[in-house]
């Protein structure tokens, strides 16, 4: 199963130099939050509008180290899966641009919509 991450393009390149990624939420929550496909725009415009400069990771839950759990997002009964420990780099099946559109909203990726 894909599973997607928003990131800011420079926390990708630090995780790429430190050769696993970490973002802030694994120490203040202890875990990292990621979105189903059918999610990661709802989440995107929610968490992050009007923020350029973002990657979209699609990672393959079958290569991750660290324990997944699907639990309620806060506030909502929705569940989000939650990592809960380090990303590993080999996990990360691509790396797409996550641009922003004119009006501080996203959509799927192009090149994401072909691969479907």
């Amino acid at each position: 199963m894909i599973l997607c991450h928003i990131v800011p393009e420079n926390d990708w390149k630090n995780a790429l130099e430190e050769g696993s990624y970490q973002p802030p939420s694994l120490q203040s929550e202890g875990f990292i939050h990621f979105s189903t496909p059918q999610q990661v725009i709802k989440t995107a415009n929610r968490f992050y509008a009007h923020q350029s400069g973002l990657l979209l990771l699609l990672v393959d839950t079958t290569h991750l180290t660290a324990e997944l759990l699907y639990e309620k997002g806060e506030g909502s009964n929705e569940v989000f899966p939650h990592l809960y420990g380090a990303l590993n780099l080999g996990a990360v099946e691509d790396v797409l641009p996550f641009p922003v559109n004119p009006d501080g909203s996203f959509q799927i990726p192009a090149k994401w919509r072909c691969m479907e």
